[in-house]
């Protein structure tokens, strides 16, 4: 197989969409869900908001399962950039209807703050995207370490390993947590589909 090929599950998917089997929409709705919906949720601080972009988001694949291009990366990251435009454009929107609600109908909000709330929106969304994708293993030293207030010690011992494997982990989790950052005045879209660092 071809290094750049996508996985086998993705092009099955695609082409199980592709036939309109509402079965491969249901397998890839418990697969990716929970993901969109946190990216969205995550970017707008909306519940109802991010109930709608999953909803979109699955509808939009269904409608438009071709518009998946193996060669661009992994199904995972086509639905995770999905997610992100429809949650950026979300984004926009609520910002300008709140602003002219506060400053009255026709009033525009100024275009770099507007920019700077997608940049920030954004990435949070990339660092949780980057967290769940991320090994277990480092998943869980970063937990221990950031959420449970551990240090490297206490990590290395609760996760039975060595203290100089436990700082690898939580060093190499942090530095897949520092590309979370925007990359370009336009905000970065998650990894992986489509996007060259």
């Amino acid at each position: 197989m071809a290094k750049d090929a996508p996985p086998r599950w993705d092009r099955r998917m695609q082409q199980r969409l592709a036939r309109g089997e509402a079965a491969a929409l249901g397998e890839l709705y418990d697969r990716f869900a929970s993901l969109v919906h946190s990216q969205a949720y995550r970017m707008l601080d909306d519940e109802d908001a991010a109930d709608l972009v999953t909803r979109e988001v699955f509808a939009q694949v269904w409608e438009n399962p071709e518009a998946y291009d193996p060669k661009q990366g992994s199904m995972r990251s086509w639905v995770a950039r999905l997610t992100h435009d429809r949650s950026v454009r979300r984004l926009r929107r609520a910002v300008a209807v709140s602003y002219a609600a506060e400053h009255g109908e026709g009033a525009v909000p100024d275009p770099e703050e507007l920019e700077r709330r997608v940049r920030s929106a954004t990435a949070a969304a990339r660092a949780d995207y980057i967290v769940s994708s991320m090994p277990a293993s480092l998943r869980r030293a970063l937990e221990l370490a950031y959420t449970q207030r551990r240090d490297y010690r206490q990590t290395a011992a609760d996760l039975g390993v060595t203290e100089d494997e436990a700082r690898r982990r939580l060093r190499l989790g942090l530095q897949l947590l520092s590309t979370a950052g925007p990359r370009s005045p336009q905000g970065s879209p998650p990894p992986g589909y489509g996007h060259t660092p």
